[in-house]
C-alpha cells in the first residue's frame, strides 16, 4: 500500500489541490510510486491530506488529464504512467512485477496492518510483543555505552559465531539457566527472528514440516513457508503442547522438527509443567524428532521461577535453544543466541556470514557488559516487578468491563493474556472498528486461521491510562454486536 508522509500548507499560495497534484507527481517520477501502483480510495486520500473529498477529485482529475493516472468506476485510480513514459516509447520497468514474482510470500494483510500502524503513536498497542518504552532502561545504556570505553578491543567483523566475549558471556549465564553450554555451542544472532531464519536455510530439507503449538507465533511468519516449509499444528492443552499429539503429527506428516515455546507461550501465556516437559523430551527421544526450543520469555517469570528449560535436560543434542535480549532487555539491540550441537552451530554461522557477515560489534559489545557486570540480573528483578504490577491492572480492568464478555486465564510470567470471547465476532470487522477507535489489537486467527474467539492481549506495553482507554473501547464495541 502506498504511504502518504505529507500534508499540504493550507496557508501556501500555491492552492491546496495543485500542492497534492506536485506532491503526487513527484513521487511518481522519482519513481517511488511505480506504474501499476493503486492510489488509496478518495476518502481515505482526503483523511490523510487532511482536505475535502473535492479537492482530492480536482487533483486526480489534473494527474488523468496529464496521463499520469488512470481511472475505473469501482477500482480507483491506477498509475499509469511516469515523465519518463511519456517522453520515450521505452516503457518504464514494471517494478511491480518484480515484487509480485519475489520467492518471499508477503505477510497477511492484517499483519501488514499491525506493523504499519505500530509505529504511529495514535494508536494504542493492546497486543504488541514488546516492553514499554518506559521499561526499557535507557539511561543505564548510555552508562554501559560509556563504561565500554578501553574495554572494546576490536570493531571490525566478529568472527561467524559471534564476539567471543559475548558467547562466554552467554555460556556463563545459561549456567543460572541450568544449561552447559560452551562458547564453541553457541552462535550469536541478530535476534530470534533470524535463528529462525538461519535454521530454514541451513538445516532443512525444503518440503519439510515443522510441527508446532496450535496456535503459534510462527504461524503470524511466512518465513519458513517461503523456504518451503510446511507447518503442521499440535494440539494444546493448559500443561502446553500433548507429547501423543506430537507423536501423532510426526507419524502422519514426516515431521523433521518440532518448534515449541515451553516458557509463557506466545501466543497463549501458557506455562508448560515440568511434567509435561519430561513426557516430551521421552517422546522426542523416542521418535528422533530434533526440537527447537524458543524461550525468550523463560526469564520473565513473575511469581517464581519456572521448571528448567527442557536444553537444561538434553542428554542427547536433540535440542536447539533459543535465547534472546529483545524481550527483555532491548529489541533494538538485535542480540540473541542459538545454542546446539557444533556442527549445527558451525553450518548455521556459515549462512550467517553470507548473509549479514555477523551481528553489530557494538551491541556484541554492549551485550557482553549487561551480562558480566551484574546490571542484567539487576534489570530482570525490575523488569519482573514492573510486569507483575502491569498484569494485575490487566486483570483488573479485564474484570470490570470483559467478565461477561470472555474468559482468561492469568499468566505466571511473559507479556500475555490469551482472551477467549464467549461469542465469536468476525475478527477482522472488529479490528478495523478497533482501529477506528485509535486501538490496535493482534486478533487470534493471526496465530491460527480458523480461530474467531480470541484477542492476544499485552500487559508488557501500553501505558495505564492508555490501557484503560483502550480496554473500555473494546469492550464497547463488543457489546454493540450484542
Amino acid at each position: 500500500m502506498l504511504t502518504i508522509d505529507w500534508k499540504p500548507d493550507k496557508s501556501a499560495d500555491l492552492p491546496v489541490y495543485a500542492q497534492i497534484v506536485a506532491y503526487i507527481k513527484g513521487k511518481i517520477v522519482r519513481g517511488e510510486w511505480p506504474v501499476n501502483s493503486r492510489l488509496p480510495a478518495q476518502r481515505a486520500l482526503a483523511a490523510a491530506f487532511g482536505v475535502n473529498r473535492s479537492t482530492v477529485v480536482t487533483a486526480l482529475e489534473e494527474l488523468k488529464a496529464e496521463g499520469l493516472i488512470e481511472s475505473t468506476v469501482g477500482s480507483g485510480s491506477v498509475i499509469c504512467n511516469n515523465t519518463w513514459s511519456l517522453l520515450t516509447t521505452t516503457p518504464p520497468p514494471d517494478w511491480l512485477g518484480y515484487v509480485q514474482a519475489g520467492t518471499h510470500l508477503p505477510n497477511s494483510p492484517t499483519i501488514q496492518d499491525i506493523n504499519r500502524y505500530e509505529p504511529d503513536p495514535r494508536y494504542t498497542r493492546l497486543g504488541t510483543g514488546e516492553l514499554s518504552p518506559a521499561l526499557i532502561p535507557r539511561a543505564e545504556m548510555e552508562e554501559v555505552l560509556c563504561d565500554l570505553r578501553g574495554k572494546m578491543r576490536q570493531l571490525g567483523y566478529s568472527e561467524p559465531k559471534g564476539l567471543l566475549p559475548l558467547r562466554e558471556a552467554i555460556s556463563a549465564h545459561l549456567r543460572t539457566r541450568g544449561i552447559e553450554a560452551s562458547p564453541a555451542s553457541i552462535l550469536v544472532v541478530s535476534g530470534a527472528l533470524q535463528a529462525l531464519q538461519l535454521i530454514s536455510l541451513g538445516i532443512l530439507h525444503r518440503g519439510s514440516t515443522i510441527l508446532l503449538e496450535q496456535p503459534s507465533y510462527l504461524f503470524s511468519l511466512s518465513l519458513f513457508q517461503s523456504s518451503g516449509m510446511r507447518l503442521a499444528g499440535v494440539a494444546m492443552d493448559g500443561e502446553g503442547i500433548a507429547p501423543a499429539s506430537v507423536a501423532r503429527q510426526k507419524l502422519l506428516h514426516n515431521g523433521a522438527l518440532l518448534y515449541t515455546i515451553p516458557a509463557f507461550h506466545n501466543p497463549t501465556g501458557i506455562l508448560m509443567s515440568e511434567q509435561r516437559r519430561r513426557q516430551l523430551m521421552a517422546v522426542c527421544e523416542q521418535e528422533r524428532l530434533p526440537i527447537l526450543e524458543d524461550d525468550v520469555y523463560g526469564e520473565l517469570w513473575l511469581d517464581e521461577p519456572g521448571p528448567a528449560p527442557l536444553k537444561a535436560s538434553d542428554q542427547n543434542g536433540l535440542v536447539l535453544y533459543l535465547g534472546s535480549l529483545s524481550k527483555t532487555l532491548s529489541p533494538g539491540l538485535r542480540i540473541g543466541w542459538l545454542v546446539g550441537p557444533q556442527p549445527v552451530i558451525e553450518r548455521l554461522a556459515d549462512v550467517k556470514m553470507q548473509i549479514d557477515y555477523g551481528a553489530s560489534t557494538l551491541s556484541q559489545w554492549a551485550a557482553t557488559e549487561w551480562l558480566t557486570s551484574g546490571r542484567y540480573q539487576r534489570h530482570l528483578e525490575r523488569i519482573r516487578a514492573a510486569l507483575k504490577e502491569r498484569r494485575a491492572r490487566m486483570d483488573e480492568l479485564l474484570t470490570r468491563w470483559f467478565s461477561d464478555l470472555a474468559d482468561w486465564q492469568v499468566p505466571q510470567g511473559g507479556f500475555y493474556i490469551w482472551l477467549r470471547l464467549r461469542q465469536p465476532v468476525s475478527m477482522r470487522k472488529l479490528f478495523t472498528q478497533a482501529l477506528a477507535e485509535g486501538v490496535l489489537l493482534n486478533p487470534g486467527f493471526v496465530y491460527d486461521q480458523t480461530d474467531s474467539q480470541h484477542l492476544r492481549l499485552s500487559y508488557a506495553y501500553a501505558a495505564d491510562d492508555e490501557l484503560e482507554r483502550a480496554l473500555f473501547a473494546v469492550a464497547r464495541l463488543l457489546r454493540s454486536k450484542g
